[in-house]
């Protein structure tokens, strides 16, 4: 604590949070454990890529 505590009020005085890093670090966790069996990172890498860039992918749905 001693040791950062300049940097405390650096960082609450912008008013600037961190919970779009913690969303974007949950969402890259919860897809390696979905891509757990894989055979290549690049596919992971791919995977993660797709689901961090906003995208809004949805299955083709049957016409009836």
């Amino acid at each position: 604590m001693r040791r950062r505590r300049p940097d405390i009020p650096r960082t609450i005085e912008p008013g600037c949070s961190s919970a779009r890093l913690e969303a974007f670090d949950n969402r890259i966790k919860v897809t390696i454990r979905m891509a757990y069996g894989f055979h290549r990172v690049t596919n992971l890498i791919a995977l993660i890529i797709l689901r961090c860039s906003g995208l809004d992918i949805r299955l083709p749905q049957p016409t009836i």
